[in-house]
């Protein structure tokens, strides 16, 4: 284990990458795991043309929709806005951990489609877990904006075709989905911020700190083998009383017991790729 100290004071403890190379049997977990470097050369340029496009159409219709909901304001509902907002937060960390846990525990990087796709980031978050501090702002974030187009599409839809009386009556409604769009939008922001442990921006920490947004500490009690709790990454506020409730340890018993699969059993087949070929010094599929 090795100790550093934040720029906030607060000492943070975290795992140290072992060295890999030749002389290596293999590194246990980064970007020099066998399967962390086969899971990186998977991202395409496809996948980053969609990317691009979800994040210009995703801020777009945000930017279009706050100009509406900032035009529509009223001071009358001010405090349904503001339960707007709790409300939108929660759904949007509860939202996280159903996304987080489904893609952890199920599928498969060979499934069509949403495999390499969608499923390999998770796999390779699993055994390199500071790829994502690596990753740009859309490459981060790109995924999650495309999840938002078609509720702040029809939002706006709805600013366009609706009257005044009608926006007003249902503008509380406008602001939840308005706040969950956002928080959903920034939810892999905010969780690669949890993976910073240098430069970040002092607001960022605070919000941290105050557990706004999802903290570090916090987050790395997912990231303890075999990755089967707290999966709630936008604030984190839900993974205690989840976890309490056993929410998800039941979640995954009945579908176990419903289709025979195991949980995590493509996750745990990729962290098992982490040795080196000591003849060629290339890296190998070898079970640990």
């Amino acid at each position: 284990m090795a100790s550093t100290e934040s720029k906030s004071g607060s000492s943070e403890n975290f795992h140290t990458p072992e060295p890999s190379g030749s002389d290596q049997p293999g590194a246990r977990w980064g970007p020099q795991h066998a399967g962390a470097r086969e899971l990186a050369e998977l991202y395409s340029p496809g996948k980053r043309c969609q990317e691009w496009i979800s994040v210009l159409l995703c801020f777009t219709l945000m930017a279009f929709n706050f100009c509406y909901l900032v035009t529509y304001f009223h001071l009358g509902h001010t405090w349904y806005i503001l339960l707007a907002i709790v409300a939108g937060i929660l759904t949007a960390d509860f939202a996280s951990g159903l996304v987080h846990w489904g893609a952890d525990t199920w599928g498969s990087v060979d499934l069509p489609i949403v495999g390499k796709a969608f499923i390999r980031p998770f796999r390779e978050h699993h055994i390199d877990p500071t790829a994502i501090t690596r990753h740009d702002f859309i490459e981060t974030n790109g995924d999650n904006c495309m999840l938002t187009i078609i509720p702040l599409a029809n939002m706006a839809a709805n600013f366009l075709m609706l009257s005044p009386a009608e926006i007003y009556r249902d503008y509380p409604w406008y602001c939840y989905v308005f706040a969950l769009a956002i928080f959903v939008t920034l939810t892999n922001q905010i969780h690669k911020w949890s993976h910073t442990y240098f430069g970040l921006p002092r607001w960022v920490t605070f919000l941290q700190d105050c557990h706004i947004i999802l903290p570090r500490k916090h987050h790395r009690v997912h990231h303890v083998s075999p990755h089967e709790t707290y999966f709630c990454i936008t604030t984190g506020w839900l993974n205690y009383p989840l976890e309490k409730l056993g929410f998800w340890r039941n979640l995954e018993d009945l579908i176990q017991s419903l289709t025979g699969e195991k949980p995590r059993s493509d996750d745990l087949r990729w962290a098992q790729k982490s040795k080196f070929c000591h003849g060629c010094s290339s890296l190998v599929c070898c079970p640990m």
